[in-house]
């Protein structure tokens, strides 16, 4: 399903580009990616790209890649793919035939539903392994650790993170990524046990051709009341599409 227009340039100057959403609908990420889809319509009128919403990887080949300057994993799993899709989108990653930018359930890693883990998805996402939750959604603030990277630009040095829900892995990706914020466990509002210590919760994998960054959060659909958040989420597209 297309949705919006492409301007015939952004008032920036870009050209105009094509960006593919693999989303989920319904359920306890509803509201994110309602929101989340309401809003990518109304910046890419803006910006100069145009929005490709699909709810499953069965349309994915290279061939229909080839269509798309970015990816955005608006809280699809790394699980459900057929072969042909996963292996049309390590090619594109691995060979940069675009970007990326993944949210939230895009890094549920592990045995669900069925399904066994992707083991290239975890190496891509820094060799890591869900492994827990803390019990509820919880405000938490967030800190900027590379200020002068492009997805950071115009992003306040720290900020709040509103009603989400913060994965805990079985191990720190930053030894595998560049980590480019993280979340203080101890301002998590209500008070939460479970922590991991150290926990990054926006990262890139510069070890893959593709310009790609990762959003631990993306539970809720007050994330975008946040213009650090929305600051971020632009940024990223347009950083990942001008390669």
């Amino acid at each position: 399903m297309m949705i919006g227009t492409i301007s015939a340039l952004s008032a920036q100057g870009r050209s105009p580009f094509a960006v593919l959403v693999l989303t989920e609908r319904g359920g306890q990420h509803a509201s994110f990616t309602d929101t989340g889809l309401e809003w990518l319509k109304n910046t890419g009128e803006k910006d100069g790209f145009h929005i490709t919403e699909i709810h499953d990887t069965e349309k994915i080949t290279a061939e229909y890649l080839t269509q798309f300057k970015v990816i955005i994993q608006l809280d699809y799993p790394p699980y459900r793919w057929t072969q042909e899709a996963e292996k049309a989108f390590i090619d594109y990653i691995e060979n940069g035939r675009g970007g990326w930018v993944g949210f939230h359930h895009a890094a549920l890693l592990g045995e669900f539903d069925g399904y066994k883990m992707w083991n290239w998805f975890s190496n891509f996402m820094g060799g890591i392994r869900f492994k827990n939750y803390i019990a509820k959604t919880a405000s938490a603030t967030a800190y900027v650790e590379d200020r002068k990277h492009p997805v950071m630009k115009g992003v306040n040095p720290h900020f709040l993170i509103p009603n989400d829900e913060f994965y805990v892995f079985d191990k720190n990706p930053r030894p595998h990524v560049k980590v480019l914020a993280h979340v203080d466990e101890g301002s998590y509002q209500p008070v939460s046990t479970i922590k991991m210590g150290d926990h990054p919760i926006i990262w890139s994998n510069p070890k893959v051709k593709a310009r790609n960054v990762y959003f631990l959060i993306g539970h809720s659909g007050s994330l975008f009341a946040s213009k650090d958040f929305t600051t971020m989420f632009r940024n990223a597209i347009l950083w990942a599409g001008s390669k």
